[in-house]
């Protein structure tokens, strides 16, 4: 049955990150970028200061008071606790393993455009939220799919179909990059950082040990206890794990680095290099650059999630008005994902005992023996912190929260697709199945659970996009408006809410 479930997730996978999906999601960034005048880049100093720069303002990490409210920096936690994953620790790994160092800069690439489709989802999903039946904020790529694109000539049908279609994608990729593909990660590192012979020892069926099983439960039951509680706990949980985990991480890279100094400038000379020129074991010509380009796109958006559509759901949240202020928290996540965390992580693989001699030749493509893309950084990490093994239990403790905070947030993104279907009230059915379906994390194969999670992505990412590229000018609109208004000083009237244009056309149907 996993051999057929793997034949037909290969022949989706390879239409929706072919060509196609790879175009549509580079494209977006790059239309994204230039009708907002690359905002990344021409105002780093405003959406620096107004982010990382505001966390000690009160309104910017108080909690709201209002219901189903979360303040800005909950939001950021919560949406970097759904992104900062194994992307960023075995999915980097992978990227490398397969499309050599180069892939890391196509990475790179996919973040630098990322930060504007990321930016643009959450400028939309805060236009066109509403509140519930609960008297929450609800907010996603559905929303602007139905009353954005739906409200242009001809398109109500389209607008409503793709809003449908993206919420079944999406609870269906909270199962696969939120659940399994997250929890396979945390099983492969605990299992061989903490090995307990006594249960690994015994096999239930094929090669899956009751240890693995053991696993899967302990997380199914501490998921259970915070996302049964809703957003506001979830939100809780992750402004304290994941500031904590991030600088951790980075702190212990940096280390590793620094050990390995002499090979930092190799490196970047091999990603650069390799991005163009790929290694023999990637492939020759212009296939082995695509090889690179392919597998450093997928693992980029796998990382940050740009183009998903997905952490608008949590952003729409956010107690804050303006929608670009939050489009700016949506730069920054993307640029500490990435630009940061995937980035110390590549350095880590490549540095760790040189570049044709370490954890991974980037030569000829050889990982270390007894070492996997699952637990390449865990074997990196031990290189410097051998004693007691503890360079691998650091990284499986990492792997742990990383992975971990990601269900967390996936599940409030999977509850808000059911919501947009079913109904606010009916929310706890699905958060109880995506409890569920943590244990098939546990047992299935990592290649397995790896691919269905990159198709369920690319089958998410589609319909979102799409609405993206139509209404880029509303974006481009609401972003000139508030550098007029912020930046400019000039007096103008603000856009913040669909809900006040359709005021303003009704007041002046009226009048005339």
């Amino acid at each position: 049955m996993l051999d057929k479930i793997a034949e037909i997730n290969g022949s989706i996978n390879g239409v929706v990150w072919g060509m196609f999906g790879l175009a549509l999601l580079i494209g977006t960034g790059i239309i994204t970028t230039l009708l907002t005048k690359v905002f990344q880049v021409t105002h780093i100093g405003h959406w620096w200061k107004e982010t990382i720069g505001s966390l000690f303002k009160k309104e910017v990490i108080a909690h709201s008071k209002e219901k189903g409210s979360i303040s800005p920096f909950q939001a950021l936690c919560t949406a970097l606790a759904a992104t900062v994953g194994t992307g960023n620790i075995a999915g980097v790994a992978a990227a490398i393993a397969v499309g050599g160092a180069g892939a890391v800069f196509w990475m790179w690439v996919a973040a630098f455009f990322g930060m504007m489709t990321n930016y643009s989802e959450n400028v939309l999903g805060i236009y066109y939220r509403r509140k519930n039946a609960n008297d929450e904020w609800s907010g996603g790529a559905m929303y602007y799919l139905r009353d954005g694109l739906g409200a242009k000539k001809g398109c109500k049908w389209i607008g409503k179909v793709l809003a449908v279609l993206f919420c079944i994608f999406t609870m269906l990729a909270s199962f696969g990059i939120g659940s399994m593909g997250q929890v396979n990660k945390i099983v492969a590192n605990v299992a061989a950082a903490f090995d307990v012979k006594a249960l690994s020892s015994i096999n239930v069926f094929g090669e899956v040990s009751l240890y693995n099983i053991l696993l899967g439960v302990v997380i199914m039951a501490l998921t259970a206890l915070i996302t049964l509680g809703g957003l506001k706990r979830i939100a809780s949980v992750a402004e304290k794990i994941v500031p904590f985990m991030v600088v951790l991480f980075v702190a212990g890279s940096i280390i590793i680095i620094g050990i390995n100094y002499d090979a930092i400038i190799p490196a970047f000379k091999a990603i650069f290099v390799n991005a163009f020129k790929p290694e023999a074991f990637v492939g020759g010509g212009i296939g082995g650059v695509i090889i690179a380009m392919t597998n450093g796109f997928k693992r980029g958006v796998f990382s940050n999630e740009a183009g998903l559509g997905s952490s608008v759901m949590v952003h729409s949240n956010s107690n804050v008005k303006e929608p670009v202020k939050q489009g700016m928290w949506g730069i920054f996540e993307v640029f500490a994902d990435t630009m940061v965390v995937c980035t110390m992580t590549a350095l880590v693989v490549l540095t760790s005992g040189g570049l044709e001699g370490g954890v991974f030749n980037v030569k000829t493509g050889e990982i270390a023996q007894g070492l996997s893309d699952a637990t390449l950084v865990g074997g990196a990490f031990n290189e410097v912190f051998s004693w007691g093994n503890i360079g691998q239990r650091f990284v499986a403790i990492a792997m742990f929260l990383f992975a971990f905070t990601t269900v967390l947030g996936w599940s409030h993104y999977g509850s808000k697709a059911w919501e947009y279907l079913f109904g606010a009230k009916t929310t706890v059915i699905f958060r109880i199945i995506h409890v569920c379906t943590i244990i098939f994390g546990a047992v299935l194969t990592s290649t397995l659970a790896w691919d269905i999670s990159d198709t369920f992505n690319g089958l998410m990412m589609v319909p979102n996009l799409i609405g993206v590229l139509v209404l880029c000018p509303l974006v481009m609109k609401i972003t000139k408006n508030y550098v007029d208004r912020n930046l400019k000083k000039k007096d103008v009237a603000p856009v913040l809410s669909y809900k006040d244009a359709e005021n303003v056309e009704k007041e002046t149907v009226t009048a005339e």
